[in-house]
């Protein structure tokens, strides 16, 4: 159908599965619009075709630039005089009238202008307007060290004729909008960018001012959600909190950006804790046990938690890993059975001379090594000690000096992961 080589359809998944179960004999026809329509942003053109007329967009290649020209598919197998093609051409026309008086109408009102117009568009019925989300979302954002000008207009958009035709605009609008109305170029692409992630598929914002107040969005939304008993419940999640979680830390993590979850609630932390889980397990990739050991040790620092993973997972492949993963469950295990928890500091003196000490000796040598380096030569002097000392001796001070001993080692490397959780061989 494109005959010519710099042509190309825009991709548009969801469209072609909607119009693949809405059409017995698909037939796609070529159909064209006049040139002037493309003065209006590619973006609206876009929407107009694809929510009112299910239309799949044409792409200049390999600019990326809109063509005048779309494809509509239609339900029989031949167009011979060209009347669906025309009558296709005839109603998209109308409705690039529709949205060209949309963008000239909404220009005239800046999105300032628009701030107070917040307060009779709710947010939620338990938790207000959209005006007070935003007080809430630009304090945040400062905190931060966010653009505020940004944050405080960044819903404003949800005012406009264009974004009330074309919701899927929301945030875009917004953007297009500032850059039109000459707010700076980091004000309009943040508040064009702060809903992304809209999915695992989609891309996390593309600049700092856009990440972090994307963040503050999101995370004000499942706050407040959580505040008023709004969590998600088996597959209902009307406010799309599982996804806002997905994206914070999506945005975290590969945006490299530190977030210390502010005003989170057991009940949000649990919700948290299995997105995480779920991102670095299903997404990233992580074996499942690398993931319960790491974030064991804590996931507050998603940063932290994924450089921690990515060490444990290099350390996995070494011979000295698994046994020395069994020889930590073995000292949890042991520590739990005699009720033993931070009970003391160990002393030099009553370490018996032998695999104790020499245990003990090998612990101070390596303290400064890195994780990598300490399990070679630590593993051969644990077994040693678990071959050859009673650690429940007799003497209640020697036991509680080798299970404060066992516990200091325990906590060392427990800052990385508790490999108690890693599943050896011998396990699985």
């Amino acid at each position: 159908m494109l005959a010519n080589k710099n042509l190309e359809v825009k991709a548009d998944r969801d469209l072609i599965n909607t119009l693949t179960y809405i059409t017995e004999l698909p037939t796609p026809i070529l159909g064209s619009f006049d040139r002037d329509y493309l003065a209006l942003p590619q973006e609206v053109l876009v929407e107009v075709m694809r929510h009112h007329q299910k239309y799949l967009s044409v792409e200049e290649h390999p600019n990326g630039k809109l063509a005048p020209l779309f494809i509509a598919v239609m339900n029989t197998n031949s167009d011979p005089d060209g009347l669906v093609r025309q009558g296709n051409e005839k109603v998209l026309r109308a409705r690039f009238n529709d949205a060209r008086f949309f963008w000239r109408q909404d220009q005239k009102k800046a999105l300032a202008a628009r701030l107070e117009d917040l307060k009779s568009v709710t947010f939620q019925a338990k938790l207000g307007s959209y005006y007070e989300k935003t007080q809430r979302v630009v304090a945040l954002v400062t905190q931060l060290g966010g653009n505020e000008q940004a944050a405080l207009l960044c819903k404003c958009d949800l005012t406009t004729d264009m974004v009330r035709e074309f919701t899927d605009l929301q945030g875009i609008v917004g953007g297009l909008y500032a850059r039109e109305q000459r707010l700076g170029e980091e004000v309009a692409q943040a508040i064009y960018e702060h809903y992304r992630p809209l999915s695992m598929d989609d891309e996390i914002p593309y600049t700092h001012a856009g990440r972090l107040l994307s963040l503050a969005d999101k995370w004000d939304t499942l706050v407040e959600c959580f505040k008023v008993g709004m969590a998600p419940t088996g597959s209902k999640d009307p406010f799309g909190l599982r996804r806002a979680a997905q994206g914070i830390v999506r945005i975290i993590v590969e945006g490299t950006m530190k977030f210390e979850f502010p005003g989170m609630s057991p009940e949000l932390s649990e919700f948290l804790r299995d997105r995480i889980e779920y991102y670095f397990r299903d997404v990233r990739g992580f074996a499942y046990d690398e993931v319960r050991a790491c974030m064991a040790a804590g996931w507050a620092d998603l940063l932290y938690l994924e450089e921690c993973l990515k060490r444990v997972q290099g350390l996995r492949s070494t011979p000295d890993f698994e046994p020395i993963a069994a020889s930590f469950k073995r000292i949890k295990n042991i520590l739990k059975q005699a009720g033993y928890s931070n009970g003391g500091v160990y002393r030099e003196e009553l370490l018996e001379a032998g695999p104790e000490l020499e245990l003990y000796e090998e612990i101070v040598r390596t303290t400064n090594l890195p994780l990598e380096s300490r399990i070679g030569r630590l593993r051969p002097k644990v077994d040693l000690f678990f071959d050859k000392v009673l650690v429940n001796a007799p003497d209640p001070n020697i036991r509680r000096n080798r299970l404060a001993l066992l516990q200091s080692l325990l906590t060392e490397f427990s800052t990385i992961a508790d490999f108690s959780e890693i599943v050896t061989e011998r396990q699985s």
